[in-house]
This record gives structure tokens, C-alpha cells and sequence, in this order.
């Protein structure tokens, strides 16, 4: 990997780890779990831990990490419904 390209900017493997720690952190699933996740793994409605409430924690935890803002009218079932909907919308954020 070349790093040295990026100078302060977060790379689509540190955001998908970053994710990934935030879903292990936030919902208290097994890191092993978590690691288990694909593109198509389907989260909100599928997972019983991942309810409205941690919806909410989830959101504010990656803003806090990546450092980005997402806004209320950004968040949608469709984003929320696998891990790769989940993972292109938080990457569109953090790597604008």
C-alpha cells in the first residue's frame, strides 16, 4: 500500500475497518462476526442488535472517528439495509 499519497485522508481500508470496529463497538457483536460481513450481508431488519436506537449511536460513532457530518435527511432504509449500502454511503462521506 502507498501511504504516502495520502496525507491526512482516510483510505477505503481504514473506512471499512473503521466501520467494522464502530458496528463491534456499537451493537456488542463479535469482532469475528463482524469480519464474517459482506457487501450483501444484510443488516437493519436482520440483525436483532441493530434496532433505531442503535442506528443513532452508530451514526454519531462515525462521525466522531471519520470525522465527517452526516445529516438527517442522508439516512434511509436503503442505506441502513446491508453492509455494502452501508459501506459505499459512509465511504462517499469520508473520502469527499
Amino acid at each position: 500500500m502507498n501511504r504516502g499519497m495520502s496525507v491526512g485522508l482516510t483510505d477505503a481500508e481504514d473506512v471499512d475497518a473503521t466501520l467494522r470496529a464502530v458496528l463491534v463497538d456499537v451493537l456488542g457483536i463479535t469482532e469475528e462476526r463482524v469480519q464474517g460481513f459482506n457487501e450483501a450481508t444484510p443488516l437493519f431488519g436482520a440483525l436483532p442488535e441493530f434496532d433505531s436506537m442503535a442506528v443513532a449511536g452508530l451514526l454519531t460513532e462515525l462521525e466522531e472517528r471519520l470525522g465527517i457530518f452526516i445529516e438527517d435527511h442522508d439516512v434511509d432504509a436503503d442505506m441502513l439495509e446491508t453492509y455494502g449500502s452501508l459501506l459505499t454511503f459512509v465511504r462517499a462521506k469520508a473520502l469527499q
